[in-house]
């Protein structure tokens, strides 16, 4: 059985991870609304929905950040590939309507 304490000090950590799993979400709603933006101006001026020279500096520099903070660099490049699929398959969508 769990003490007082024990249970507690649960909780708070469980309410501080539930405030850190909102502001990611918002975050990203963020980062996602900016993208948008791009989508359409690279629609408008004809530039391709795909950037390998930015994605690959972008990793780069996350990667760095991920190592200096210790997190997985494998757990980051994945959670950027799925971001970044998710931007680009919008920036197509885009794309195809103009």
């Amino acid at each position: 059985m769990m003490t007082d304490d024990a249970a507690g000090q649960l909780g708070s950590y469980r309410r501080t991870i539930d405030n850190l799993d909102s502001a990611l979400l918002y975050i990203l709603a963020e980062r996602f609304r900016c993208t948008e933006q791009v989508g359409h101006l690279k629609a408008k001026q004809g530039l391709p929905a795909i950037d390998n020279e930015r994605e690959r500096r972008q990793l780069d520099r996350l990667m760095s950040i991920a190592n200096d903070v210790g997190l997985s660099g494998h757990f980051v490049e994945g959670l950027m590939t799925m971001i970044v699929g998710a931007v680009v398959e919008r920036h197509r969508e885009i794309a195809a309507k103009k």
